[in-house]
């Protein structure tokens, strides 16, 4: 009738997020190469340059990045410009936009979310490469 051992053990409830180990704040402009390890990273200013990572990296609302990240995951709700080379999963959620040239384990696209560029599958053996615009844009022609 009564156990001894937790009848919740085997339900899996939300992952928890991710604790944030370096936070470059609004506001701030770092130029230069960032190496985070194993840590989160969480960017609200702006980055020039190369952010290198083996954990989480969030672009919130106010980040930009002009430049490349390498990274195991990535969460964009920002503004990131250049090349991404993304181990596992790239999310680009809402108001997040990415513009260059992109290459994925996985890919997530909320409504409202925008990539301009290629992008390239890293897992498939044989390159599956798309081009990716915003349905709304108009081209100039001289």
């Amino acid at each position: 009738m009564f156990s001894s051992q937790n009848s919740n053990a085997n339900k899996k409830g939300p992952t928890p997020a991710q604790p944030i180990h370096t936070l470059l704040g609004k506001g701030t402009l770092w130029k230069g190469d960032i190496h985070t390890g194993a840590n989160s990273l969480r960017i609200e200013g702006t980055v020039e340059g190369s952010i290198h990572g083996e954990g989480e990296v969030t672009v919130a609302p106010s980040g930009i990045v002009n430049g490349t990240i390498q990274t195991k995951h990535l969460i964009v709700t920002g503004r990131i410009e250049g090349v991404f080379k993304i181990e596992q999963c790239l999310e680009i959620h809402g108001t997040g936009w990415v513009e260059g040239e992109v290459e994925v384990g996985s890919l997530v696209v909320d409504e409202g979310g925008t990539l301009l560029g290629t992008c390239t599958r890293r897992s498939s053996s044989k390159p599956n490469t798309t081009q990716f615009a915003p349905q709304n844009t108009t081209e100039a022609t001289s």
